[in-house]
């Protein structure tokens, strides 16, 4: 069992990392929602499938479709529609049972039907258990842009049973690790100390490699290795957001480190239409970017350059088609994400090992130039 605190300045919230939590829910809501609530669970169709005798502990469940396409206003509205039927009251329970889009979703729900409920966060993939279920962004996307449409609303309590992602495949994994390598490259920046998260996930990956020709091996070396060690990543990259959260609850400054990656990874899901490449795909390939531009500004060096560009690609996060995206609309994509500020595309880039700051200083032609 491990447990660590968001400790914000209105409210503090805890946030349990354990094998087998879902076996103990009703224990964790009695304790920290409350006896005999409402709960009203949103989910989707694939969860749905997989954790129905888990799901038919309760009575309302609204089951959404599954994919980053559905982010949107339309589920937005299906999902208030399903509340306001099922007769939510304001001293009812959101439960958020998914992944990403799943949370976002129901957060930005729990923060505007009847002008704001309650809510819990249990997300079952690994993209959601190291990132979105913690810190309160809550929305969905725009044809203008992703997550343009949100509120911070943060929940009651975040509940990760790493047994969730037995159910996954290797690329729903990969997804996950896209986020957990970016703490990897913002960890000094973000206050925590002591953890060596980017040596610590090196010495994994080379462990995984020196077993890649065992016969007596089956599957992904690297992630077979991983599966013993899921607590330990989740609780780190964790720890290291619910940190950076607690200096910076609403992204006024330092929160924005988060965000390493994501300008060139949101314009990579945009131009693609959300359906070519997952979340964390994109952003992996967005750190990429970020490394390119930052070596050709020359703020880093070229051994820790080439140190990331070789983490990233063992871990096997950036593939061949991951180039020739088309510069013209990946640039006019990055202009429409909502950290630009009187016209100027703001990038999160690594300036030293393990740390990152925000530039807004990049030229048009450098940007283009350090695309895929």
């Amino acid at each position: 069992m491990k447990k660590l605190i968001v400790e914000l300045k209105n409210r503090d919230y805890p946030i349990f990392i354990h094998r087998g939590l879902l076996e103990d829910i009703q224990k964790y809501l009695d304790k920290y929602i409350g006896q005999n609530k409402n709960f009203f669970v949103i989910t989707n169709k694939t969860i749905q499938k997989i954790y129905g005798k888990f799901l038919n502990g309760f009575k309302n469940v609204i089951a959404i479709e599954d994919g980053e396409e559905f982010k949107n206003f339309q589920t937005f509205e299906f999902i208030i529609d399903k509340l306001l039927e099922g007769k939510i009251e304001r001293t009812d329970c959101i439960i958020a049972f998914g992944g990403g889009v799943v949370g976002d979703m129901a957060g930005f729900a729990a923060a505007s039907v009847l002008r704001g409920v309650d809510y819990v966060q249990i997300p079952t993939t690994l993209l959601s258990q190291v990132d979105s279920s913690v810190g309160g962004k809550t929305g969905f996307n725009h044809k203008m842009g992703k997550n343009l449409i949100g509120a911070f609303k943060q929940p009651k309590i975040v509940l990760i049973d790493p047994n969730t992602l037995d159910t996954l495949d290797e690329r729903q994994l990969k997804t996950g690790l896209g986020e957990v390598l970016k703490y990897s490259f913002i960890e000094k920046t973000t206050g925590c100390k002591d953890f060596n998260f980017f040596n610590y996930l090196k010495s994994l990956s080379n462990e995984a490699s020196a077993h890649i020709d065992d016969k007596d091996v089956t599957g992904n070396p690297l992630y077979n290795k991983l599966s013993a060690h899921w607590e330990e990543i989740i609780f780190t990259s964790v720890s290291m957001k619910a940190t950076v959260v607690a200096q910076d609850e609403c992204e006024k400054g330092l929160r924005a480190i988060l965000n390493f990656g994501h300008t060139f990874g949101h314009a990579v899901e945009k131009i693609t239409n959300y359906k070519k490449y997952t979340h964390g795909e994109a952003v992996a390939a967005g750190m990429v970017m970020a490394f390119n531009v930052a070596h050709a500004r020359k703020l880093i060096d070229d051994k820790y350059f080439n140190d990331a560009i070789k983490l990233i690609k063992d871990y096997g996060l950036i593939s061949d088609d991951m180039k020739h995206f088309d510069k013209e609309k990946m640039y006019e994509a990055m202009k429409s994400d909502k950290k630009v500020a009187h016209a100027k595309i703001k990038l999160v880039l690594p300036f030293h090992p393990f740390e990152v700051q925000l530039f807004d200083d990049t030229e048009a032609p450098l940007i283009k130039d350090s695309l895929l």
